[in-house]
């Protein structure tokens, strides 16, 4: 999978079928058989689409961003017809503007699908696999290299089962919170550079590092170390969805803005998403592996629907309800 870039990318990234046919190489198995010099053209919908009306010349809202799959129905149909017909109905697609075609189940184009394929600069993959396998792990490789994203300098680790990302200015101690919760038990995502990606369908966003500093973490006094090599594989994880963001900002420089009760629910929007957010004071003697374990169990049972705050204020005013209807049956009876 290529890099993520470092600016954000809200509507999503641009990609080409090169991207596309390296991502997926080995996954979907796939072969170049035309348009080598066509790799860098751009996937415009990271969507697979089947052709299956457009082969008959019916062109009406046909899709011609996406990358267009022809399996044994298309494979059946295009050997049903006589042979310059074929050429003809695939000639169609490209007239149309289709410039990417994925044969599945084994299939090939024939020569003269490929020499028209190759001039009117379009590319020909090739894959083994089934129709429906092929759809299912090419939609996730699409959607993987086309998501919105985003880069976001800060520390992200697994807490409890959930993915918490530390941010706040350098010599807050973000890594050595992190390494401390580590030998905790909790696990490393990224540390420094935290690459967040948006899934669309869901509105949720997943962490990740880059693959140049996956596993990998900076502490000062000790230089660069590598994760699973000290504490184990269990200490890392590949990618883990957002659900809390811990800001460490200096006590000095927040004094009298702190919410002593946390009855204001903060957020930070990160990709149009807004993820809960938690400013924990830095100070001396803090004990930051502590506090971030236990907001982050807290952040658990708020989603999971219970809320301290609420609670606790409706238990004082059944109480002072109580109190209040005592206080008048005393001065009944008295």
């Amino acid at each position: 999978m290529k890099d993520l870039p470092s600016i954000e990318a809200a509507e999503g990234v641009a990609f080409t079928v090169a991207d596309f046919f390296e991502a997926g190489r080995e996954r979907l198995r796939l072969k170049l058989v035309a348009g080598e010099r066509n790799m860098r053209r751009e996937i415009q919908e990271p969507i697979v689409n089947r052709p299956g009306l457009a082969l008959t010349g019916f062109f009406k809202s046909f899709a011609w961003k996406r990358v267009q799959m022809l399996g044994n129905a298309e494979a059946a149909y295009i050997r049903s017809l006589p042979p310059d017909e074929r050429v003809a109905r695939f000639r169609g697609l490209l007239d149309h503007k289709a410039r990417l075609f994925v044969y599945t189940s084994g299939h090939m184009p024939g020569r003269t699908a490929v020499k028209t394929a190759e001039k009117a600069g379009a590319v020909i993959l090739a894959t083994p696999l089934k129709t429906r396998v092929f759809a299912r792990l090419a939609t996730f490789i699409l959607e993987q290299l086309g998501a919105p994203r985003t880069s976001i300098y800060g520390t992200m680790i697994e807490v409890r089962g959930l993915g918490v990302l530390f941010e706040g200015d350098p010599g807050l101690g973000k890594s050595e919170t992190a390494l401390g919760l580590i030998k905790h038990g909790s696990a490393l995502i990224a540390d420094d550079l935290t690459c967040i990606r948006k899934d669309v369908a869901t509105n949720l966003l997943f962490g990740s590092a880059s693959e140049s500093t996956a596993g990998y973490m900076e502490i000062r006094g000790i230089g660069i170390m590598h994760v699973p090599s000290v504490f184990g594989v269990n200490a890392i994880r590949g990618e883990k969805r957002l659900q809390l963001v811990i800001t460490f900002k200096r006590l000095q420089d927040i004094r009298g803005e702190i919410d002593r009760i946390g009855q204001t629910r903060r957020t930070r929007s990160i990709l149009g998403v807004e993820v809960p957010n938690i400013i924990i004071p830095v100070s001396e003697g803090r004990d930051l592996v502590n506090l971030v374990e236990t907001a982050a169990q807290q952040q658990k049972l708020i989603l999971a629907g219970f809320n301290p705050v609420a609670d606790l204020s409706e238990r004082l005013r059944r109480r002072a309800s109580e109190s209040r209807k005592n206080r008048r049956k005393g001065k009944r009876n008295g």
